[in-house]
Protein backbone atom coordinates (compact mmCIF):
# COMPACT_ATOMS: atom_id res chain seq x y z
CA UNK A 1 0.00 0.00 0.00
CA UNK A 2 0.98 3.63 -0.39
CA UNK A 3 1.20 5.78 2.73
CA UNK A 4 1.72 9.51 3.29
CA UNK A 5 2.98 10.36 6.78
CA UNK A 6 2.42 14.03 7.63
CA UNK A 7 5.02 15.07 10.19
CA UNK A 8 8.52 13.70 10.74
CA UNK A 9 8.67 14.11 14.48
CA UNK A 10 9.12 11.18 16.81
CA UNK A 11 5.84 9.42 16.00
CA UNK A 12 5.80 10.22 12.29
CA UNK A 13 9.36 9.20 11.54
CA UNK A 14 9.27 5.97 13.54
CA UNK A 15 5.86 4.99 12.15
CA UNK A 16 6.84 5.84 8.58
CA UNK A 17 10.07 3.87 8.79
CA UNK A 18 8.31 0.85 10.31
CA UNK A 19 5.47 0.87 7.79
CA UNK A 20 8.05 0.95 5.00
CA UNK A 21 9.84 -1.97 6.62
CA UNK A 22 6.53 -3.87 6.46
CA UNK A 23 6.77 -3.46 2.68
CA UNK A 24 4.53 -0.45 2.14
CA UNK A 25 5.67 2.57 0.14
CA UNK A 26 5.87 5.56 2.47
CA UNK A 27 6.43 9.25 1.83
CA UNK A 28 7.14 11.32 4.94
CA UNK A 29 6.14 14.98 4.66
CA UNK A 30 7.39 17.92 6.69
CA UNK A 31 7.37 21.66 6.03
CA UNK A 32 10.67 22.08 7.82
CA UNK A 33 13.10 22.28 4.90
CA UNK A 34 16.23 21.70 6.97
CA UNK A 35 14.73 18.59 8.55
CA UNK A 36 13.86 17.11 5.15
CA UNK A 37 17.32 17.94 3.83
CA UNK A 38 18.91 16.19 6.82
CA UNK A 39 16.71 13.14 6.37
CA UNK A 40 17.58 12.96 2.68
CA UNK A 41 21.26 12.98 3.69
CA UNK A 42 20.59 10.11 6.07
CA UNK A 43 20.78 12.25 9.23
CA UNK A 44 18.17 11.40 11.86
CA UNK A 45 16.97 14.47 13.81
CA UNK A 46 16.04 12.47 16.93
CA UNK A 47 17.86 9.85 18.94
CA UNK A 48 16.13 6.46 18.88
CA UNK A 49 18.10 3.19 18.96
CA UNK A 50 18.02 1.42 15.60
CA UNK A 51 16.16 4.15 13.72
CA UNK A 52 19.08 5.37 11.62
CA UNK A 53 19.71 1.89 10.21
CA UNK A 54 16.02 1.24 9.63
CA UNK A 55 15.58 4.49 7.71
CA UNK A 56 18.70 3.88 5.60
CA UNK A 57 17.62 0.32 4.78
CA UNK A 58 14.21 1.36 3.49
CA UNK A 59 15.44 4.45 1.66
CA UNK A 60 17.92 2.22 -0.17
CA UNK A 61 15.10 -0.22 -0.98
CA UNK A 62 13.04 2.60 -2.49
CA UNK A 63 10.18 2.19 -0.03
CA UNK A 64 10.80 5.32 2.07
CA UNK A 65 11.26 8.90 0.89
CA UNK A 66 10.93 12.44 2.20
CA UNK A 67 9.42 15.62 0.83
CA UNK A 68 8.22 19.08 1.80
CA UNK A 69 5.31 18.84 -0.62
CA UNK A 70 2.12 17.45 0.87
CA UNK A 71 0.42 18.00 -2.48
CA UNK A 72 2.86 15.58 -4.11
CA UNK A 73 2.57 12.86 -1.47
CA UNK A 74 -1.17 12.71 -0.75
CA UNK A 75 -2.86 12.12 -4.15
CA UNK A 76 -1.34 8.64 -4.62
CA UNK A 77 -1.78 7.53 -1.02
CA UNK A 78 -4.22 4.88 0.17
CA UNK A 79 -3.83 6.19 3.72
CA UNK A 80 -2.67 9.57 4.98
CA UNK A 81 -1.49 9.67 8.59
CA UNK A 82 -1.55 12.93 10.54
CA UNK A 83 1.42 12.76 12.93
CA UNK A 84 1.97 16.41 13.81
CA UNK A 85 2.47 17.84 17.27
CA UNK A 86 -0.39 18.34 19.73
CA UNK A 87 1.30 20.23 22.58
CA UNK A 88 -0.55 21.58 25.60
CA UNK A 89 -2.22 24.83 24.68
CA UNK A 90 -0.73 27.67 26.62
CA UNK A 91 -3.04 28.96 29.30
CA UNK A 92 -5.65 26.22 29.64
CA UNK A 93 -3.94 22.83 29.22
CA UNK A 94 -6.10 21.69 26.30
CA UNK A 95 -4.32 19.96 23.42
CA UNK A 96 -3.38 22.44 20.72
CA UNK A 97 -4.96 21.01 17.56
CA UNK A 98 -4.04 23.86 15.22
CA UNK A 99 -1.39 21.77 13.46
CA UNK A 100 -3.80 18.85 13.04
CA UNK A 101 -6.50 21.03 11.52
CA UNK A 102 -4.10 22.92 9.26
CA UNK A 103 -2.75 19.62 7.92
CA UNK A 104 -6.31 18.37 7.43
CA UNK A 105 -7.19 21.32 5.20
CA UNK A 106 -4.17 20.68 2.99
CA UNK A 107 -4.86 16.95 2.87
CA UNK A 108 -8.48 17.56 1.89
CA UNK A 109 -7.41 19.72 -1.03
CA UNK A 110 -4.94 17.09 -2.25
CA UNK A 111 -7.00 13.88 -1.97
CA UNK A 112 -7.46 12.12 -5.30
CA UNK A 113 -9.60 9.00 -5.05
CA UNK A 114 -10.70 7.09 -1.97
CA UNK A 115 -8.32 7.78 0.91
CA UNK A 116 -8.33 6.98 4.62
CA UNK A 117 -7.20 9.97 6.68
CA UNK A 118 -5.81 8.71 9.97
CA UNK A 119 -5.10 10.66 13.15
CA UNK A 120 -1.89 9.18 14.55
CA UNK A 121 -1.21 12.17 16.78
CA UNK A 122 -2.63 12.00 20.29
CA UNK A 123 -5.88 13.93 20.02
CA UNK A 124 -8.86 14.53 22.33
CA UNK A 125 -12.26 12.93 21.96
CA UNK A 126 -14.12 14.40 18.99
CA UNK A 127 -11.07 15.33 16.92
CA UNK A 128 -11.82 12.73 14.25
CA UNK A 129 -15.30 14.16 13.78
CA UNK A 130 -13.84 17.64 13.38
CA UNK A 131 -11.29 16.34 10.85
CA UNK A 132 -14.17 14.80 8.88
CA UNK A 133 -16.09 18.09 9.02
CA UNK A 134 -13.07 20.02 7.71
CA UNK A 135 -12.64 17.64 4.78
CA UNK A 136 -16.34 17.93 3.89
CA UNK A 137 -16.07 21.71 4.07
CA UNK A 138 -13.06 21.82 1.75
CA UNK A 139 -14.49 19.15 -0.57
CA UNK A 140 -18.28 19.45 -0.30
CA UNK A 141 -18.74 16.91 -3.10
CA UNK A 142 -16.95 14.21 -1.06
CA UNK A 143 -18.99 11.70 0.93
CA UNK A 144 -17.57 9.99 4.04
CA UNK A 145 -17.21 6.26 3.47
CA UNK A 146 -17.33 6.75 -0.31
CA UNK A 147 -14.66 9.27 -1.29
CA UNK A 148 -12.78 9.29 2.02
CA UNK A 149 -12.87 7.97 5.57
CA UNK A 150 -11.43 9.31 8.81
CA UNK A 151 -9.91 6.83 11.26
CA UNK A 152 -8.15 7.02 14.61
CA UNK A 153 -5.00 4.96 15.17
CA UNK A 154 -3.27 6.11 18.38
CA UNK A 155 0.39 5.30 18.94
CA UNK A 156 1.73 3.48 21.98
CA UNK A 157 5.45 3.91 21.40
CA UNK A 158 7.93 4.07 24.26
CA UNK A 159 10.87 6.32 23.52
CA UNK A 160 13.99 4.18 23.50
CA UNK A 161 12.05 1.07 22.42
CA UNK A 162 9.80 2.52 19.72
CA UNK A 163 10.76 0.25 16.82
CA UNK A 164 10.11 -2.90 18.81
CA UNK A 165 6.87 -1.41 20.11
CA UNK A 166 5.67 -0.74 16.56
CA UNK A 167 6.67 -4.13 15.17
CA UNK A 168 5.73 -6.22 18.19
CA UNK A 169 3.00 -4.22 19.92
CA UNK A 170 0.76 -5.33 22.78
CA UNK A 171 -2.15 -4.24 20.62
CA UNK A 172 -3.16 -2.02 17.72
CA UNK A 173 -6.19 0.23 18.23
CA UNK A 174 -8.21 1.42 15.23
CA UNK A 175 -11.25 3.65 15.44
CA UNK A 176 -13.25 3.66 12.21
CA UNK A 177 -16.84 4.28 11.18
CA UNK A 178 -17.08 2.20 8.01
CA UNK A 179 -15.95 -1.13 6.57
CA UNK A 180 -13.79 0.38 3.82
CA UNK A 181 -11.62 2.15 6.40
CA UNK A 182 -11.34 -1.00 8.47
CA UNK A 183 -10.23 -2.96 5.39
CA UNK A 184 -7.48 -0.44 4.58
CA UNK A 185 -6.23 -0.38 8.15
CA UNK A 186 -6.29 -4.18 8.33
CA UNK A 187 -4.15 -4.37 5.21
CA UNK A 188 -1.66 -1.84 6.56
CA UNK A 189 -1.17 -3.91 9.70
CA UNK A 190 -1.42 -7.31 8.01
CA UNK A 191 2.30 -8.05 8.65
CA UNK A 192 1.46 -8.19 12.37
CA UNK A 193 -1.07 -10.99 11.91
CA UNK A 194 1.69 -13.60 11.98
CA UNK A 195 2.52 -12.44 15.52
CA UNK A 196 -1.17 -12.74 16.44
CA UNK A 197 -1.16 -9.11 17.53
CA UNK A 198 -4.58 -8.14 18.91
CA UNK A 199 -6.18 -5.46 16.76
CA UNK A 200 -8.96 -3.63 18.55
CA UNK A 201 -11.50 -2.19 16.13
CA UNK A 202 -13.86 0.35 17.64
CA UNK A 203 -15.39 3.71 16.80
CA UNK A 204 -13.29 6.86 16.61
CA UNK A 205 -14.42 8.34 19.91
CA UNK A 206 -13.56 5.21 21.84
CA UNK A 207 -10.18 4.92 20.11
CA UNK A 208 -9.32 8.52 21.01
CA UNK A 209 -10.26 7.95 24.64
CA UNK A 210 -8.29 4.67 24.85
CA UNK A 211 -5.05 6.56 24.25
CA UNK A 212 -5.70 9.13 26.97
CA UNK A 213 -7.00 6.55 29.42
CA UNK A 214 -3.92 4.36 28.90
CA UNK A 215 -1.45 7.18 29.53
CA UNK A 216 -3.41 8.49 32.49
CA UNK A 217 -3.48 5.03 34.08
CA UNK A 218 0.29 4.57 33.66
CA UNK A 219 0.94 8.04 35.05
CA UNK A 220 -1.29 7.11 38.00
CA UNK A 221 0.75 3.95 38.68
CA UNK A 222 3.95 5.99 38.74
CA UNK A 223 2.43 8.59 41.04
CA UNK A 224 0.99 5.90 43.32
CA UNK A 225 4.34 4.19 43.86
CA UNK A 226 6.01 7.57 44.41
CA UNK A 227 3.57 8.33 47.23
CA UNK A 228 4.12 4.85 48.67
CA UNK A 229 7.86 5.59 48.53
CA UNK A 230 7.31 8.66 50.68
CA UNK A 231 5.41 6.55 53.17
CA UNK A 232 8.18 3.94 53.13
CA UNK A 233 10.67 6.60 54.15
CA UNK A 234 8.50 7.55 57.13
CA UNK A 235 7.92 4.00 58.41
CA UNK A 236 11.20 2.33 57.43
CA UNK A 237 9.91 0.12 54.62
CA UNK A 238 11.58 -0.56 51.26
CA UNK A 239 9.60 0.67 48.24
CA UNK A 240 11.37 -1.68 45.83
CA UNK A 241 10.26 -4.68 47.86
CA UNK A 242 6.76 -3.23 48.19
CA UNK A 243 6.65 -2.78 44.40
CA UNK A 244 7.80 -6.35 43.85
CA UNK A 245 5.30 -7.68 46.37
CA UNK A 246 2.34 -5.95 44.73
CA UNK A 247 3.64 -6.24 41.16
CA UNK A 248 3.62 -10.04 41.29
CA UNK A 249 -0.16 -9.79 41.57
CA UNK A 250 -1.36 -10.34 38.02
CA UNK A 251 -4.11 -7.80 38.52
CA UNK A 252 -1.51 -5.09 39.19
CA UNK A 253 1.63 -6.02 37.24
CA UNK A 254 5.20 -4.95 37.86
CA UNK A 255 5.61 -2.31 35.14
CA UNK A 256 5.58 1.41 36.01
CA UNK A 257 6.13 0.70 39.70
CA UNK A 258 9.60 2.26 39.89
CA UNK A 259 9.75 5.11 42.38
CA UNK A 260 11.62 8.21 41.28
CA UNK A 261 11.52 11.98 40.79
CA UNK A 262 8.22 12.04 38.90
CA UNK A 263 7.15 11.36 35.33
CA UNK A 264 8.05 13.55 32.37
CA UNK A 265 8.36 13.20 28.62
CA UNK A 266 6.31 14.05 25.58
CA UNK A 267 3.14 12.16 26.53
CA UNK A 268 2.20 11.76 30.18
CA UNK A 269 2.33 15.42 31.25
CA UNK A 270 0.35 16.82 28.32
CA UNK A 271 -2.03 13.86 27.98
CA UNK A 272 -3.04 13.76 31.63
CA UNK A 273 -3.67 17.50 31.55
CA UNK A 274 -5.66 17.25 28.30
CA UNK A 275 -7.80 14.44 29.75
CA UNK A 276 -8.50 16.55 32.84
CA UNK A 277 -9.61 19.47 30.67
CA UNK A 278 -11.75 17.27 28.40
CA UNK A 279 -13.46 15.69 31.41
CA UNK A 280 -14.12 19.10 32.97
CA UNK A 281 -15.62 20.37 29.72
CA UNK A 282 -18.04 17.43 29.72
CA UNK A 283 -18.93 17.92 33.40
CA UNK A 284 -17.44 14.54 34.31
CA UNK A 285 -14.24 15.34 36.21
CA UNK A 286 -11.53 12.69 36.57
CA UNK A 287 -10.47 13.57 40.10
CA UNK A 288 -7.87 10.83 40.38
CA UNK A 289 -6.08 12.17 37.30
CA UNK A 290 -6.38 15.73 38.60
CA UNK A 291 -4.60 14.60 41.77
CA UNK A 292 -1.95 12.81 39.73
CA UNK A 293 -1.15 15.97 37.76
CA UNK A 294 -0.86 18.05 40.94
CA UNK A 295 1.19 15.48 42.88
CA UNK A 296 3.63 14.93 40.04
CA UNK A 297 4.25 18.65 39.59
CA UNK A 298 5.00 19.07 43.29
CA UNK A 299 7.18 15.97 43.35
CA UNK A 300 9.50 17.21 40.61
CA UNK A 301 9.78 20.56 42.35
CA UNK A 302 10.53 18.81 45.66
CA UNK A 303 13.65 17.04 44.39
CA UNK A 304 15.70 20.19 45.10
CA UNK A 305 14.87 19.81 48.79
CA UNK A 306 16.06 16.19 48.74
CA UNK A 307 19.43 17.21 47.39
CA UNK A 308 19.67 20.05 49.91
CA UNK A 309 18.83 17.68 52.76
CA UNK A 310 21.61 15.31 51.70
CA UNK A 311 24.01 18.25 51.87
CA UNK A 312 22.98 19.26 55.35
CA UNK A 313 20.11 21.58 54.45
CA UNK A 314 21.82 24.25 52.33
CA UNK A 315 22.88 24.38 48.68
CA UNK A 316 24.53 27.78 48.86
CA UNK A 317 28.08 27.61 47.57
CA UNK A 318 27.83 23.87 46.84
CA UNK A 319 28.66 22.15 43.56
CA UNK A 320 26.30 19.40 42.40
CA UNK A 321 27.01 16.85 39.66
CA UNK A 322 23.76 15.95 37.89
CA UNK A 323 23.92 12.72 35.88
CA UNK A 324 21.12 12.48 33.35
CA UNK A 325 19.03 15.29 31.89
CA UNK A 326 16.54 13.54 29.58
CA UNK A 327 13.26 12.33 31.05
CA UNK A 328 14.31 8.69 30.54
CA UNK A 329 17.28 6.77 29.10
CA UNK A 330 17.78 5.96 25.40
CA UNK A 331 16.30 9.21 24.15
CA UNK A 332 17.39 12.80 23.69
CA UNK A 333 13.93 14.05 24.66
CA UNK A 334 13.94 16.76 27.32
CA UNK A 335 10.22 17.55 27.29
CA UNK A 336 8.91 17.94 30.84
CA UNK A 337 11.97 16.16 32.18
CA UNK A 338 12.50 16.37 35.96
CA UNK A 339 15.81 18.07 35.14
CA UNK A 340 13.88 21.14 34.00
CA UNK A 341 12.75 21.59 37.61
CA UNK A 342 15.79 20.25 39.45
CA UNK A 343 18.62 22.04 37.68
CA UNK A 344 17.15 25.58 37.76
CA UNK A 345 16.07 24.93 41.36
CA UNK A 346 19.60 23.98 42.39
CA UNK A 347 21.02 27.08 40.74
CA UNK A 348 18.36 29.33 42.30
CA UNK A 349 19.32 27.91 45.72
CA UNK A 350 22.93 28.96 45.20
CA UNK A 351 24.49 25.77 43.82
CA UNK A 352 26.83 25.34 40.87
CA UNK A 353 25.68 22.56 38.55
CA UNK A 354 27.98 20.27 36.58
CA UNK A 355 25.89 18.08 34.28
CA UNK A 356 26.24 15.18 31.89
CA UNK A 357 23.86 13.22 29.68
CA UNK A 358 24.88 10.75 26.94
CA UNK A 359 22.41 12.15 24.37
CA UNK A 360 20.51 15.10 25.82
CA UNK A 361 23.06 17.87 26.33
CA UNK A 362 22.48 19.46 22.94
CA UNK A 363 18.80 19.95 23.67
CA UNK A 364 19.49 20.81 27.31
CA UNK A 365 21.55 23.82 26.29
CA UNK A 366 18.40 25.35 24.80
CA UNK A 367 16.22 24.65 27.84
CA UNK A 368 18.37 24.99 30.95
CA UNK A 369 20.08 28.07 32.42
CA UNK A 370 23.31 29.19 30.79
CA UNK A 371 25.09 28.75 34.10
CA UNK A 372 25.09 24.94 33.75
CA UNK A 373 28.55 23.46 33.20
CA UNK A 374 28.30 20.57 30.72
CA UNK A 375 30.82 17.79 31.18
CA UNK A 376 32.34 15.03 29.06
CA UNK A 377 31.21 12.18 31.29
CA UNK A 378 30.09 11.20 34.80
CA UNK A 379 33.61 11.32 36.22
CA UNK A 380 34.30 14.71 34.70
CA UNK A 381 31.05 15.96 36.22
CA UNK A 382 32.03 14.57 39.63
CA UNK A 383 35.33 16.44 39.79
CA UNK A 384 35.23 18.84 42.73
CA UNK A 385 31.50 18.35 43.34
CA UNK A 386 29.96 18.21 46.79
CA UNK A 387 27.31 15.71 45.69
CA UNK A 388 26.42 13.44 42.79
CA UNK A 389 22.77 13.16 41.75
CA UNK A 390 21.56 10.38 39.45
CA UNK A 391 18.50 11.80 37.73
CA UNK A 392 18.22 9.54 34.66
CA UNK A 393 19.13 5.86 34.84
CA UNK A 394 21.30 5.59 31.72
CA UNK A 395 23.15 2.28 31.49
CA UNK A 396 26.48 4.09 31.60
CA UNK A 397 25.60 5.28 35.12
CA UNK A 398 24.62 1.85 36.45
CA UNK A 399 28.10 0.49 36.99
CA UNK A 400 30.18 3.52 37.92
CA UNK A 401 33.60 3.05 39.50
CA UNK A 402 32.36 4.17 42.89
CA UNK A 403 35.83 4.43 44.42
CA UNK A 404 36.84 6.72 41.58
CA UNK A 405 33.70 8.83 42.03
CA UNK A 406 34.32 9.14 45.75
CA UNK A 407 37.89 10.22 45.15
CA UNK A 408 36.76 12.98 42.79
CA UNK A 409 34.17 14.46 45.15
CA UNK A 410 34.78 17.12 47.77
CA UNK A 411 32.51 15.15 50.07
CA UNK A 412 31.03 11.67 49.52
CA UNK A 413 27.37 12.60 49.06
CA UNK A 414 25.44 10.48 46.56
CA UNK A 415 21.75 11.19 45.82
CA UNK A 416 20.22 8.34 43.82
CA UNK A 417 16.83 9.49 42.55
CA UNK A 418 16.38 6.29 40.49
CA UNK A 419 17.43 3.69 43.09
CA UNK A 420 20.17 2.38 40.81
CA UNK A 421 22.52 1.35 43.61
CA UNK A 422 22.24 -0.78 46.73
CA UNK A 423 22.03 1.14 49.99
CA UNK A 424 24.23 -1.26 51.97
CA UNK A 425 26.96 -1.23 49.31
CA UNK A 426 27.01 2.56 49.10
CA UNK A 427 27.14 2.97 52.86
CA UNK A 428 29.95 0.39 53.12
CA UNK A 429 31.95 2.39 50.59
CA UNK A 430 31.67 5.46 52.78
CA UNK A 431 29.04 7.44 50.91
CA UNK A 432 26.37 9.56 52.49
CA UNK A 433 23.73 7.85 50.41
CA UNK A 434 20.19 9.05 49.76
CA UNK A 435 17.67 7.18 47.61
CA UNK A 436 13.90 7.04 47.09
CA UNK A 437 11.72 5.11 49.52
CA UNK A 438 14.39 2.91 51.02
CA UNK A 439 15.93 2.80 54.52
Amino acid sequence: MRVAMIGTGYVGLVSGACFSDFGHTVVCVDKNASKIERLERGEIPIYEPGLEKLVAKNVDAGRLSFTQSLADAVPEADAVFIAVGTPSRRGDGHADLSYVYAATEEIAAAINGYTVVVTKSTVPVGTGSEVEAIIKKVRPDFLPGTHFSVASNPEFLREGAAIDDFKRPDRVVVGAEDDKAREVMSELYRPLFINETPIVFTNRTTSELIKYAANAFLATKITFINEIADLCEKVGANVQQVAKGIGLDGRIGKKFLHAGPGYGGSCFPKDTLALVRTAQDHDSPVRIVEAVVDINKKRKEGMVDRVAAALGGSLSGKTVAVLGLTFKPNTDDMRDSPSLDLVPGLIAAGATVRAHDPEGMGEAKHLLPEAVNYCDGPYHASEGADAVVILTEWESYRALDLDRVKGLLNQPVFVDLRNVYDSATMTAKGFVYSSIGRP
